[in-house]
């Protein structure tokens, strides 16, 4: 169980999905859609995720937080950054969204496509006067999960961004 914090009330993610992490071949696809000359931000890896590998591999310029360190994305935030890249828990979403789009900056968050059912993302983006800009893949996302779970999640995962991609929706063949 993850607790966070949220203007000081504490909440507890108990979704069975929150500690999947995102493979080398997702993180891949998008590199050509990340700004180049910017600092990333990935609020739910560690050193060993592949959203921090992928990146730095590849010559951006990546900090990185995690709960587990202590640092909490609803009270953390790294003194210098241009862009979220991240894969958050699906679990209580809406909140996760909410505290990307209060720093007024892009964002690339990977998330259930079943959030398309819920009025919540459309009220986000309206109210922050954003597009809703997606990144959709062809297949399911094939997640790395703990207690020695892992393979396809009964659902399909894309990208929602924020003033990231130069058309709103992307779609890629994997």
């Amino acid at each position: 169980m993850r607790r966070y914090t949220i203007n000081d009330a504490l909440y507890e993610t108990r979704g069975k999905n929150d500690e999947c992490y995102t493979p080398r071949y997702i993180v891949e696809a998008i590199l050509p859609y990340i700004p180049r000359n910017k600092v990333v931000w990935c609020p739910f890896d560690t050193k060993d995720s592949n959203f921090v590998k992928v990146l730095m591999e590849n010559g951006f310029e990546v900090v990185f937080s995690h709960i587990s360190t202590g640092q909490d994305f609803f009270s953390y935030e790294p003194e210098k950054w241009d862009i979220i890249v991240s894969n958050p828990p699906f679990t209580n979403k809406k909140a996760f969204f909410e505290r990307a789009f209060s720093f007024g900056k892009p964002f690339m968050l990977l998330m259930t496509a079943q959030w398309l059912n819920d009025a919540a993302p459309v009220d986000l983006y309206l109210k922050y006067g954003k597009d809703m800009q997606i990144i959709h893949f062809r297949n399911r996302v094939e997640y790395e999960c703990l207690r020695g779970v892992s393979g396809k999640v009964p659902f399909k995962s894309i990208f929602f961004c924020c003033d990231v991609l130069e058309k709103n929706n992307i779609l890629i063949n994997k």
